[in-house]
């Protein structure tokens, strides 16, 4: 069975493992996934996570017990793309959580993006 919304699918992979009090989870492998986790390790949100066949084993992170991640959005979806130019980019609990864009320079944070001067899709929101 195919799969219309493989972002959607792993961050909500990741929601609901944090809820559970997991400490890992597998999420199927791509290239974009890949940049999205690898965007949230750089920022905090996660212990680690490392490629093994075609999954990733996802380390989950907690701060006093309580997960890292409270909320996650995905903002662009299959059916409704959201760009933002360089100047419009948005700011998250004004700036305490992050935007993930994916530029032309590849997927970064809005942080990130703003230091480059560059927009992009905006992919999904963190806090």
């Amino acid at each position: 069975m195919t799969m219309s919304d493989p972002i959607s699918d792993m961050l909500a992979r990741i929601r609901n493992a944090q809820r559970a009090g997991h400490a890992t989870v597998e999420v199927p492998v791509s290239g974009h996934k890949g940049a999205i986790l690898d965007v949230l390790y750089r920022e905090g949100y996660l212990r680690g996570f490392k490629k093994d066949g075609l999954i990733y084993k996802v380390e989950l992170k907690y701060e006093n017990g309580k997960p890292m991640i409270h909320e996650v959005h995905r903002i662009s979806r299959p059916g409704r793309r959201v760009y933002s130019a360089k100047s419009d980019l948005p700011r998250f609990y004004n700036g305490l959580g992050i935007a993930i864009i994916s530029t032309s320079r590849g997927v970064m944070s809005d942080h990130e993006a703003r230091n480059q001067n560059i927009g992009g899709e905006i992919l999904c929101q963190v806090f």
